[in-house]
């Protein structure tokens, strides 16, 4: 099996079972685990996801690198439509307004990637097909199971490539879900699901300062052009 392959297989596997997609409720499917490094999120298996590959870019190539991080069960794409998929459950509630903003920086990144290499982006697939969770609390666990994906996802595709600029895009992309989303996303979780404004960092370029419950995060460096080299 290629490395591709996986990618498309066991690779997708750790978001997929985080979420609940549309429809789940009344498929009749079994209940699954989902674990992060601190719980575990109980949630039911998902129906398909969207063809997310069938107009995709020769596999193998950058582009379809490119593709893939946008358009992939664990790329962008699906990322920000499960943080709207809160929004319009619970409301403006934080963190997930701030890094679904952020995800939209992360998306417009990978869109002029794909510009690059003359591919047209196609539009969100997963807006509308993700159900928020019960709850904020559970929301909270079951998305920072999907940023260690995100992670995880961008270290396959960073070995695909060699490109130096959209190895570049890969990595900050990565980096902002290592240091500022799965952060945030833990500290709702001590928090009950949710960050007060006070809470939140003044933009996502961010690390956590110790932990533990209802501590705020400290700004480190900027969550904004992910075309540009790491500061030093």
């Amino acid at each position: 099996m290629t490395r591709t392959k996986m990618l498309l297989t066991t690779g997708t596997m750790a978001l997929l079972s985080a979420v609940t997609i549309a429809g789940c409720a009344s498929s009749g499917a079994t209940p699954t685990q989902a674990t992060d490094p601190s719980a575990s999120v109980t949630t039911e298996s998902p129906e398909p996801t969207p063809d997310v590959m069938a107009d995709a870019p020769a596999e193998g190539t950058d582009a379809w690198v490119a593709w893939y991080a946008l358009m992939g069960p664990e790329g962008e794409y699906a990322a920000a439509a499960s943080y709207q998929a809160v929004i319009d459950e619970f409301g403006d509630v934080e963190p997930y307004v701030a890094i679904k903003n952020s995800e939209e920086r992360h998306i417009s990144a990978l869109v002029r990637q794909l510009d690059r290499y003359g591919i047209e982006a196609p539009e969100n697939p997963y807006l509308g097909e993700i159900d928020a969770p019960a709850d904020l609390l559970t929301a909270a666990k079951a998305w920072a199971v999907g940023e260690v994906a995100n992670m995880d996802m961008y270290d396959d595709l960073l070995a695909l490539t060699d490109d130096p600029t959209l190895e570049r895009v890969l990595g900050n992309l990565q980096r902002a879900s290592k240091e500022s989303h799965l952060p945030l996303f833990e500290l709702a979780v001590d928090n009950g699901g949710t960050l007060t404004t006070e809470q939140m960092p003044t933009n996502l370029g961010v690390h956590a300062q110790g932990g533990g419950s209802g501590q705020a995060m400290h700004s480190q460096s900027p969550d904004a052009d992910h075309e540009m080299g790491p500061r030093r």
